[in-house]
């Protein structure tokens, strides 16, 4: 299938989860996220893991479960996530913290409020959680189509972890990937961390 069949096709699957399926499957995704740094040694070191934050009313991944557990069990692991430049079709990077206020931005995104804050660059991050609809065996994934997230992705240093969580299982194959789709590096679903490269 196409981006735009599955885009389709995995909107409405998602719409129709239950508020409660969304938390069940949210929450053994971020179990098995943080099994994951464990078992690859990723939790010891200073890092900054930057996420996207959920946007409710789409039913994505509660990523807050995984902020929180990093701000209460991890604090050498900084956490940053996007602000969305639409006039550049680019998306900036800010540290957040316990005190951070956020906003809704016109998509239903929470964003801090940046006026005093230095951005971060991409090649900061040593871990990238990616959202997505849908991703296929090869790593490659299906978010909105507005194309922040390869762009962003393209300018990651090259160990920079590339993580996917989805509430879904992966898919044969995505029909139309482009060269300028960026890879998963891992996707982590609520029954396993699928590992591509």
């Amino acid at each position: 299938m196409t981006k735009v069949e599955l885009r389709h096709k995995f909107l409405a699957e998602r719409k129709a989860l239950t508020a409660a399926e969304i938390s069940h499957r949210s929450l053994l995704i971020t179990g098995r996220f943080f099994d994951f740094l464990e078992n690859n040694n990723l939790i010891t070191e200073p890092s900054i893991l930057h996420t996207f934050l959920p946007i409710q009313r789409q039913n994505e991944v509660d990523t807050w479960l995984i902020i929180l557990h990093l701000w209460a069990a991890f604090k050498h692991i900084q956490v940053a996530v996007p602000v969305t430049n639409v006039a550049h079709s680019l998306l900036s990077h800010y540290l957040i913290s316990p005190e951070t206020v956020f906003t809704e931005n016109r998509w239903g995104i929470p964003e801090p409020s940046t006026q005093d804050y230095q951005p971060l660059a991409p090649s900061d991050f040593h871990i990238v959680l990616v959202p997505l609809l849908v991703f296929d065996h090869q790593g490659h994934r299906v978010g909105y189509g507005g194309g922040y997230y390869d762009r962003f992705l393209a300018d990651c240093r090259p160990d920079c972890l590339k993580i996917g969580l989805s509430l879904f299982e992966p898919i044969e194959q995505i029909d139309d990937v482009e060269n300028t789709d960026i890879p998963l590096t891992i996707c982590i679903t609520p029954t396993q961390a699928y590992i591509f490269n």
